[in-house]
């Protein structure tokens, strides 16, 4: 059982310290799809402006105008205007926290409000990296320490039942015991 309780206790530490070492990692991948995001919204945006522009309007006139439409058509175009001008903003904003973060911070931050989207992208397309970095070493350092709580819960959690077993095996073997409690 002690055997076991070692293996058990290095699988956890090292399956942390993996896994943690890879968050800086993980943010720069997750950063380069956030930029991309925000690159594109921004053309989007930047046309429908023009376009705007062009019919001597602003993009808030140019809203309106079209709201007001009888139009369907326009409506959904004015519905999904508003939706890319405000995901342009939470991108945007989320794009310059992490440029302002180091990199030891930046998966706090993303982990802080993640864009579901470009979350689930960038871990379908993540590639792992060995850690170099000054923060794939800390990342790695916190995954050790969690590691470590973990393993020794479960360690602590696997003596417990065996102290339990041991004691229980000994107030049955024991008639004694047995009657005395009884």
């Amino acid at each position: 059982m002690f055997l076991v309780r070692r293996v058990l206790a290095v699988l956890i530490v090292g399956y942390f310290a993996l896994m943690f070492s890879q968050a800086p990692e993980f943010a720069q991948q997750y950063r380069e799809r956030l930029a991309g995001a925000v690159d594109e919204l921004t053309t989007a945006i930047q046309i429908f402006d023009e376009q705007a522009n062009h019919a001597g309007l602003d993009r808030q006139t140019a809203l309106n105008i079209y709201a007001s439409s009888n139009e369907s058509s326009l409506h959904q175009q004015v519905d999904a205007m508003r939706r890319s001008v405000a995901r342009y903003q939470l991108l945007s904003d989320q794009l310059e926290d992490l440029a302002a973060a180091s990199s030891v911070l930046r998966p706090l931050v993303i982990a802080r409000q993640p864009d579901d989207r470009i979350f689930s992208d960038a871990w379908r397309g993540f590639m792992p990296s060995f850690p170099v970095s000054l923060a794939g070493v800390i990342w790695c350092g916190a995954g050790l320490l969690i590691g470590i709580f973990g393993a020794a819960s479960v360690s602590a959690l696997f003596g417990a039942v065996a102290r339990f077993r041991r004691e229980a095996l000994s107030r049955a073997s024991s008639p004694i015991k047995g009657r005395a409690l009884q």
